[in-house]
């Protein structure tokens, strides 16, 4: 099934990345810098089954090659902390095939960066038809008309009402940086989102298939569920060839409690239409009434031959309790009642998506560490073990600027996290138990209207209809 997948990042020089040395991990090449002296061999990698270099017109043609492109922005970065680059990374269709893919992620990067004045790296990566995915390195800096690095801002003085420059303590005059391009404008990522989901969208119509992605979150598409975890190549591979993960198991549960919270949400909308309509007809029972009806039919059951699992002094004394507890004494309280649940089912899915999303991140912090600190000191580590160390290492500068591992922090916080999911748990819970208490007062009355006017309760139901 198509997903829809789009993160931005900036590889910035003050945390230790190297234009050049993304570029050889994604094109799987040998690239040597001239920038820090180091040569990144990443030969070996597989999966890369296209890669080209697109540019805007006032670049010069020799920036076609990888290797020249990212070390002469390397060249033109000065700062210890300059920006380097921006990368786009978009999971690709597997509902298209391969040609059908890099053309669609071909075409949006023209449209969306390199006629914007862009140079763009694009590397499509597919390994077995799994997470098919696409790597666009991007160029930050723009390009003057006679192919040389233009200025990424410029200075403006501020003026005050006379017009005049303002002068400040020190001696200088107040300034502002005014953006040369409007690439790192906030508005632009999710302008870049929504084309990608535009793009994948019709590349999947014109091939007459129905899936179909959105780039909004969950929250603001209004599916109330809880997202989960990116598998990944490897867990995906395995998870496909029968052989249960750690992420395919953190997804079952995700799913498994989006389901459980879908259904409880169902029951109590369900429950919120009920009520609305016997409080909005005339001569509407009294809760009182409904329980007498409840105990006077248990009394008859033997006779009578209604079902004693329906009409039975536990039932009736079940609804009593819960109606005592809540202080409801009429129809229009039980409405209220049923209205609070309804809103505590939202507040605990909007809850528990915070606290399982801590969860997962943390897991995946000591994951990667434990790994990482596993190989570091390990003088001669296998082809798989210098795999899993390198990803670890990538993972780790990628998410915690450096490596300032705190097991024992995490460890402690996954801990709490857990507990604190627990007790939203038990809430669901009791919220459910509730549900099946309000279910039964329903039956109840439904039962009685049944009983004493067949008439009306056939008409209750068709203006339900």
């Amino acid at each position: 099934m198509a997903i829809y997948h789009c993160s931005i990042k900036i590889f910035t020089r003050g945390k230790g990345a190297s234009a050049v040395a993304k570029a050889a991990y994604r094109a799987a090449e040998i690239i040597h810098s001239e920038y820090d002296g180091n040569t990144y061999d990443y030969s070996r990698k597989r999966g890369i089954v296209h890669k080209e270099i697109l540019l805007p017109g006032y670049a010069p043609p020799e920036y076609a090659d990888r290797t020249v492109l990212w070390n002469a922005v390397e060249k033109s970065e000065r700062n210890i902390n300059a920006q380097l680059a921006r990368e786009i990374e978009v999971s690709l269709p597997v509902e298209l095939s391969r040609e059908q893919s890099i053309n669609l992620v071909r075409e949006y990067v023209k449209r969306q960066f390199v006629e914007q004045g862009m140079c763009a790296d694009l590397c499509v990566h597919d390994t077995n038809g799994v997470n098919p995915h696409a790597h666009i390195m991007l160029t930050i800096r723009p390009i003057n008309e006679d192919g040389t690095w233009g200025a990424k801002s410029k200075k403006e003085y501020v003026l005050n009402e006379y017009g005049e420059r303002i002068r400040l303590k020190n001696g200088s005059f107040k300034t502002r940086k005014i953006c040369a391009v409007d690439w790192n404008e906030p508005t632009k990522a999710e302008e870049w989102r929504s084309a990608w989901a535009d793009a994948v969208n019709a590349a999947l119509e014109k091939e007459h298939i129905a899936q179909r992605v959105d780039h909004r979150s969950y929250t603001r598409q209004g599916i109330e569920q809880i997202p989960t975890v990116h598998m990944g190549v490897a867990a995906s591979q395995m998870e496909k060839r029968g052989i249960r993960t750690e992420r395919g198991e953190q997804n079952r549960a995700i799913e498994n409690t989006n389901q459980q919270l879908r259904q409880l949400r169902a029951r109590l909308f369900k429950l919120e239409g009920w009520l609305k309509t016997e409080i909005a007809n005339p001569g509407q029972l009294d809760l009182a009434d409904v329980l007498q009806g409840i105990l006077s039919r248990r009394a008859q059951s033997g006779k009578s031959g209604i079902s004693q699992s329906v009409y039975n002094l536990k039932d009736a004394s079940r609804m009593l309790i819960f109606l005592t507890d809540n202080k409801i004494t009429d129809m229009q309280g039980l409405q209220k009642k049923v209205e609070s649940m309804y809103s505590r089912n939202q507040k605990l899915r909007d809850d528990l998506k915070p606290v399982e999303r801590r969860i997962n991140t943390l897991k995946e912090h000591i994951r990667q560490a434990e790994t990482y600190r596993k190989y570091k000191g390990k003088k001669a580590r296998t082809e798989s073990e210098e795999i899993l160390f390198q990803s670890a290492k990538k993972y780790l500068s990628a998410h915690l600027n450096g490596y300032k591992l705190d097991l024992s922090a995490w460890k402690r916080e996954l801990g709490s996290k857990t507990s604190e999911k627990e007790a939203l748990y038990r809430e669901y819970y009791a919220l459910k138990d509730e549900t099946v208490k309000v279910e039964h007062i329903k039956r109840g009355i439904e039962s009685i209207l049944r009983e004493n006017s067949p008439k009306a309760h056939r008409q209750r139901n068709n203006e339900r209809v």
